[in-house]
């Protein structure tokens, strides 16, 4: 970062947050992180697109939002060839970067922003002013043999290291929910901190309704609408409640509820934190995001990766054996009997302690601020 930038910060300093658009996993883990901006007296804009503006609205409804195009990724209908899905989709991803960049140019100097916090977009760093980039996946798993892994690392702290700090949302120590994704053992050269779980639910004294399933269905297409019928035509006949949150803020288009199944296409945090509480079972993708909400309530869960996202087929195996959640692979997926070994494992959740982390770094990258203006 230059640090001779000749701006002014204003009494509020004025944060742009900007999320990833695969899925909202890396929307709604911003959440907290926004909360605690505005705690600490920053003024707080946001950018994203149109599924992430219908989230963050009702999240936060008196902040600005800015249009920011997403990636668009598209991933496979078959896990084999997703690598080459996206391998194929690499130039283009590249462009993106280079796109978001040339935007940032122009926001920084309409806005007067004087920091930017970015969930995992990469051209989202600035030579004048502080960044930061905030993710869990410093190291990025494949199937493929450990030198090309390495290589792959190399190229993310490529772009990681042109921001000023990287945030982990992770315990740092014990307790770790990433696993080898948050700690590999070479960091990034840029000043590295884990801030804790960030989740935006809570521990809510709401009684636990017996066979009640909650089914979060999300990720990329097709795959979301893979997910989605395969739950549909099993869940018909369960001999219990669901409810069903199909991950899409932005479609007008509804699924009739019945009496024992209810269809939402979005709910906003308050009312997704009651029916995780009260649900016996949750169901859904080992996104890293609902990960951390599942640990932080301790709940009973069902995992189903995407198919060839190594990320969530790792997550999930990796929390299997910790102990923390059961999980099966979306080809081999029969709800009934996923039920059954939920009711039978032996749950170990960790303990989630909540400490100011995230409030301390916030605090410390604050002050950082002021010295550039």
């Amino acid at each position: 970062m230059n640090q001779d930038f000749k701006g002014k910060l204003s009494e509020k300093p004025r944060i742009l947050v900007a999320p990833l658009d695969w899925g909202l996993g890396h929307t709604t883990r911003c959440v907290p992180v926004i909360k605690e901006l505005l705690a600490q007296g920053c003024d707080v804009i946001l950018a994203g697109n149109e599924n992430q503006a219908v989230l963050l609205n009702k999240e936060f409804p008196d902040l600005q939002l800015i249009h920011l195009d997403g990636y668009a990724i598209r991933y496979s209908r078959k896990a084999w060839s997703l690598p080459f899905r996206i391998l194929f989709q690499v130039p283009s991803l590249l462009k993106k970067i280079k796109q978001e960049n040339e935007w940032l140019d122009n926001v920084v100097k309409q806005y007067k922003i004087n920091a930017i916090i970015s969930d995992n977009r990469y051209g989202l760093y600035h030579s004048s002013i502080p960044s930061v980039f905030l993710t869990h996946q410093l190291r990025i798993k494949t199937n493929a043999v450990k030198w090309i892994e390495n290589f792959i690392q190399k190229k993310n702290y490529h772009f990681i290291n042109r921001f000023d700090e990287c945030w982990i949302p992770d315990n740092e120590f014990d307790n770790s929910l990433a696993g080898d994704l948050s700690h590999p053992r070479k960091k990034p050269l840029i000043d590295t901190h884990f801030i804790g779980v960030l989740t935006r639910m809570q521990k809510r004294d709401i009684p636990v309704v017996k066979k009640h399933l909650l089914i979060i269905i999300s990720g990329p297409e097709p795959q979301r609408t893979i997910f989605e019928n395969n739950i549909i035509k099993q869940v018909a006949h369960y001999p219990g409640s669901a409810t069903i949150v199909r991950g899409l803020p932005e479609s007008k288009n509804l699924i009739p509820s019945t009496n024992t199944i209810l269809f939402y296409n979005h709910l906003p945090s308050h009312d997704l934190n009651e029916e995780m509480c009260k649900a016996d079972i949750v169901i859904g993708r080992s996104g890293y995001s609902t990960i951390m909400d599942l640990a932080m309530l301790g709940k009973k869960s069902i995992l189903i990766p995407t198919p060839g996202q190594t990320e969530q087929e790792y997550l999930a195996k990796y929390l299997f054996e910790k102990k923390m959640a059961v999980y099966f692979s979306q080809k081999k997926f029969n709800l009934l009997n996923a039920i059954e070994n939920a009711s039978q494992m032996n749950y170990c959740f960790p303990e989630i302690k909540q400490e100011q982390i995230m409030s301390k770094v916030i605090k410390n990258f604050l002050q950082k601020i002021s010295l550039y203006f």
